[in-house]
């Protein structure tokens, strides 16, 4: 089953358990079907949203719960997990907010964090805040996208045609992030 298969077939709900698995791409043709007309924009920033919060929030649990785990204790050794863990260090409110929108530590970030002494209160309300302006953000995107492409190629018709805004999104997004983690890296 393709990524515009799971939203069309699913919608809104596609649109939650895309958000929490796989991320931006699901988020960004969402984004895309509410220009079509295909979803209300609104519901559709609330299920990503929604979707990134509970995924993050279960890896934090997950983190905390298991942080003695030899698999954990394996996964503290990778430099991802280094990484997250010395940035969570040095900004620790800001980095809870801004790790899922950094390219290479979304999925690890929210573990590591469950590692450390941060309260779980604390990561819930900052997860929530940066949960919500992330489906937001990348809901417009999607729909800022779609009106691009129906400006250059007119109306889109097929829900088949999705995957090109999507993966034009994910490459342009992608380039950023990768610059960014290069100046940061140095």
């Amino acid at each position: 089953m393709t990524l515009e298969q799971i939203i069309t077939n699913y919608g809104l709900v596609g649109l939650f358990l895309g958000a929490g698995i796989e991320g931006e791409t699901i988020v960004l043709l969402g984004g895309t079907m509410v220009h079509q007309g295909l979803m209300p924009f609104w519901p559709a920033a609330a299920a990503a949203a929604c979707g990134s919060f509970v995924a993050d929030q279960l890896f934090f649990l997950l983190g905390r719960r298991f942080r003695d785990h030899p698999r954990v204790q394996r996964m503290q050794q990778r430099p991802a997990f280094a990484r997250a863990l010395r940035t969570f260090d040095k900004h620790p409110v800001a980095f809870v907010f801004a790790f899922r929108f950094l390219y290479g530590l979304r999925t690890v970030s929210p573990i590591a964090i469950g590692t450390t002494r941060l309260r779980t209160r604390t990561f819930l309300l900052l997860n929530a805040a940066a949960a919500a302006l992330w489906g937001l953000l990348f809901v417009a995107l999607g729909y800022w996208f779609g009106q691009a492409i129906e400006a250059a190629f007119g109306r889109i018709r097929d829900t088949a045609h999705l995957v090109l805004p999507g993966l034009a999104a994910a490459a342009v997004l992608g380039l950023v992030f990768h610059l960014v983690r290069r100046r940061y890296t140095r």
